[in-house]
């Protein structure tokens, strides 16, 4: 057969199969589709329906044009009546596939060919990230370790031992370097379904991720002692993580920080000491849970404007000299304590007291009285 050794590629069937860890059967049907195309390209017409056989007994192949069993006929490629099919088929009913002009595959020209092998190439990649996908439907949500394969434009290609997956540019932490061979934790965001078949999506920027690394480096999460309420963040700056505790007596910040800050520097190290992580208590009063969402800033009052589900709004007044605090570089500390506390912050400068009039000096007054008595 030219261009394509039939008996060769049967021969390789377990071999492809173990080599991309497929069951044999997806790498037969892997080749008959690479058939089908490479026959169609060089007898058929681009919409017919066919269907190649595969005997890896022997190696040799046979090859069968369908159609579609119809009420209306709008394709004849493809479709045949009820009517036609019954001639063909006794028993075909509508929905059915009826095949026919079986006869043997053997030769193709080079051009079919050429289809045939980037067919096989496409199919077991897909097949490949079928199997992959499958293997990882139930670490969506976790945190993997990986390795930096390539670093490119737009993503970041992470090796995760039997699969790859990536880092888009929007899930990768601000400024943060990756380095082709280093190790690196990764949260499996979501298996991704498109045309190219399933894609890993990883990231190291979302909220979950830094959730996750807490959760390794605080026990209490998981006895239920301590829990994080909400997190914002804002990758390779600023999180703000809001905490509280479910037992008497135990400090959910000291906790979370840790030992001298043995905790809070460990999530540090993995994520980049250029972000900064403020922890906060949780408080089911809004005022108070606000006050400390703005925190470094001190707070001198809170005015609740609306607290409708959809339209949550508060200003928040603060001493002149707090301002900037308040609002933080390029407004960062007001917009992760809005995302926090739910509510859009409004900072205005609080009033200045009145000013007293100044208590005229005695002497003044003495020298006043005197006058008028001279007068």
């Amino acid at each position: 057969m030219d261009g394509i050794d039939l008996k060769q590629l049967t021969l390789a069937v377990r071999t492809i199969a173990e080599e991309k860890n497929l069951p044999e059967d997806t790498v037969v049907e892997v080749i008959e589709q690479a058939i089908a195309a490479a026959w169609r390209r060089d007898h058929g017409e681009r919409e017919q329906l066919v269907i190649a056989k595969l005997n890896t007994n022997n190696g040799e192949a046979t090859v069968s044009v369908g159609h579609e069993v119809v009420e209306e006929v709008e394709n004849e490629i493809n479709q045949i009546s009820l009517e036609d099919a019954k001639k063909v088929k006794k028993d075909a009913e509508l929905g059915d596939f009826i095949e026919e002009k079986t006869e043997q595959a053997t030769t193709f020209g080079r051009v079919a060919a050429q289809t045939a092998k980037q067919v096989v190439l496409q199919r077991l990649r897909e097949a490949e990230r079928e199997v992959v996908s499958a293997a990882f439907e139930d670490k969506v949500g976790e945190v993997l370790n990986g390795t930096v394969q390539r670093v490119e434009p737009r993503v970041v290609r992470i090796d995760l031992g039997n699969a790859t997956g990536i880092i888009p540019a929007s899930e990768q932490i601000q400024g943060e370097y990756y380095s082709p061979g280093s190790r690196v934790k990764v949260l499996l965001k979501e298996i991704e379904r498109g045309n190219r078949g399933p894609q890993l999506i990883l990231s190291r920027a979302s909220s979950a991720f830094i959730k996750l690394l807490f959760e390794k480096e605080v026990p209490e999460i998981e006895t239920n002692a301590v829990e994080i309420k909400e997190i914002a963040r804002e990758a390779g700056r600023r999180t703000k993580i809001a905490v509280t505790s479910n037992v008497p007596g135990v400090d959910p910040v000291g906790t979370f920080v840790g030992s001298h800050g043995t905790r809070i520097q460990a999530v540090m190290n993995e994520i980049g000491d250029q972000e900064k992580i403020d922890i906060i208590s949780y408080s089911d009063d809004i005022e108070t849970f606000i006050k400390a969402a703005l925190s470094p800033a001190e707070v001198q009052k809170i005015e609740i404007v609306s607290s409708k589900e959809d339209d949550k709004r508060a200003k928040v007044f603060v001493n002149e000299d707090q301002q900037s605090i308040a609002i933080g570089r390029g407004g960062q500390n007001v917009r992760l304590a809005s995302h926090l506390t739910g509510y859009e912050l409004d900072i205005e400068t609080a009033a200045k007291p009145a000013a007293t009039k100044p208590r005229k000096n005695i002497e003044d007054s003495l020298l006043s009285a005197v006058e008028d008595a001279t007068e």
